[in-house]
């Protein structure tokens, strides 16, 4: 990224701001980064640390968020259970928009159109700070745990398969 440019800021920063949360900003744009992996590749972080927003529905119609790292695979059975649901599945990706507020790849656990309940994977606690989308794809926000949990109430489970 080198030197410091103008970067735009987005709803979810706006928020961080509000609520007095340090977080660092990450414009990643240039990089024409789009999975997970070359994410982490454009940041120069280890893709343990840079975690993909994930929402999914239960068949009692309830919604659910889930923050993974972006090399792992939410595991189905694992997050119906961590949110006490009998299963749930992905949300089909023309739904995200509608439900959200966020499109794909820009989706951020911060600023949705309402709150879901969240889960993060238990690693997450085995860092400092995590990296998470800024609500617009080629944007992301490292932040602590603590300050995230200002923003929107979460629990840790083992989440991946």
């Amino acid at each position: 990224m080198g030197g410091k440019q103008r970067m735009e800021k987005t709803n979810v920063m706006r928020a961080l701001d509000r609520a007095k949360v340090a977080y660092t900003p990450y414009d990643y744009t240039a990089t024409g980064a789009v999975s997970g992996r070359e994410v982490a590749a454009a940041l120069g972080e280890d893709p343990a640390r840079v975690f993909k927003t994930l929402v999914t529905r239960a068949n009692s119609g309830g919604h659910y968020v889930f923050l993974v790292p972006v090399e792992a695979e939410l595991e189905l059975k694992k997050a119906a259970r961590a949110v006490g649901e009998k299963s749930v599945e992905m949300l089909p990706a023309k739904e995200l928009l509608p439900l959200t507020g966020y499109v794909h790849g820009g989706c951020s656990p911060i600023g949705m159109k309402k709150p879901f309940p969240t889960v993060l994977h238990a690693t997450a606690a085995d860092f400092a700070t995590i990296f998470f989308s800024a609500g617009k794809v080629g944007y992301q926000v490292e932040t602590t745990l603590d300050g995230l949990g200002k923003l929107i109430p979460f629990t840790l489970a083992d989440v991946t398969g």
